[in-house]
Parts: structure tokens; sequence; C-alpha cells
């Protein structure tokens, strides 16, 4: 109509997400003799994922996204603040990871290779205690077995069930080490195994 002003669509949520979380101002810094990521690494960072996202760059994916390491410095940027901003990041290369495969593949055959994969991880964990996983040598340390096996019978029963667990709860859990525990490259890929399974479903 004469007068009104332009009706713009609004953006995605991914590309918000984006925006909000690739400006360094996002983040606090720590103070005294706290350390937390080193700003330059992570503002470096950041910008090559706003840039790879805002042109649809698929050289960067969500599983490299949730990989990346940063020194720690004085007076850095605060590690939970970063995290949280790395997750939101990666939930939305997911996303669009998700609708690309849907759009190649067909929904069912994404469905499909989602299932499979589900499946796979739930084999492994419903193995017998202490032996879901690989046991690292009896003099190197690795993650406490019972921590390990208390957590994998969780996901087993969101995989079998569809028992609460959320995204977050599997990123953040944390175990503590003991001679003989479990490989910790194995545990950890497993884990992330889950993320992307519990991405695929939305």
């Amino acid at each position: 109509r004469p007068g009104s002003r332009p009706v713009h669509p609004p953006e995605p949520p991914e590309r918000t997400v984006m925006t909000e979380l690739t400006s360094p101002a996002a983040f606090p810094k720590t103070s005294g003799r706290r350390k937390g990521y080193a700003p330059r690494a992570v503002d470096e960072f950041l910008a090559s994922a706003r840039a790879a996202f805002e042109a649809d760059d698929t050289d960067l994916t969500s599983a490299e996204i949730r990989a990346a390491a940063f020194p720690l410095v004085r007076e850095g940027y605060a590690i939970d603040a970063v995290d949280a901003a790395l997750a939101r990041i990666e939930d939305a290369f997911a996303q669009r990871e998700r609708s690309t495969a849907m759009t190649r593949r067909g929904a069912r055959a994404w469905v499909g290779a989602s299932r499979a994969l589900a499946q796979e991880i739930l084999d492994r964990l419903s193995r017998k205690p202490r032996h879901r996983f690989r046991r690292v040598s009896p003099l190197r340390f690795g993650y406490r077995v019972d921590e390990v096996d208390l957590v994998a019978g969780r996901i087993a029963r969101y995989l079998e069930s569809g028992e609460g667990l959320t995204i977050e709860q599997v990123r953040s859990v944390a175990f503590r080490m003991q001679l003989r525990g479990y490989d910790e490259a194995q545990v950890d890929a497993v884990l992330d195994a889950v993320v992307d399974v519990m991405q695929s479903v939305g």
C-alpha cells in the first residue's frame, strides 16, 4: 500500500543465532588468576564459522565445530559462555546439514541412516557392564568404567524407549580417570555419534 513500509521476511533462526554468537561482545572475560579461552583464537574461529555459514560452505561441519579447542590464557573469554555459544552454532550447522541431506537423499533415506546409526550405538551400549568399550593398558589412565557405564545405560534407555535426555546433557558429561579405564577416544567418539543422532531427529 502507498506509504507503508516494505515487509521483509524474518531471518531464519539459524542465521540469527550465527549473528548473535559470533560477536566478541557476546563473551565476558575472566579476571584474576582464572584462565579462559584465548580471545583471538575464538574470534578467528567464530568469524570463519559465520563466513562458512553465510556462504553455505560445507567444508566446515557441525562435527568440526564440536571438536574445536582453544588455548587457555589470563583474561580470556569465559569458557562456559564460549562453550554454550559453540553448542548453539553447532546446532545451527547440524540443522542445515540435516535439511541439505534430506533434500539430496530424501527424508526416508535420511531417517533410515539415522536409525542405523542409533542401532549401532545401542548395540554397543547394550553390552555387558565393564565391557562396553576398549580398555587402556594397565599403566595408563582412562575414563572411569563405572561412570561411563552409568551414562551408557541412560543413553541406551533414551534410544530404546525415549527416556528423557537432552543434547546438552550428553555434551556436558565428564568422567573421572582411573588406571586401565575405558579408552577416551572411543568413548568420546560414541558420545559424538549420540549427539549426531539426537540432532538428526531435531
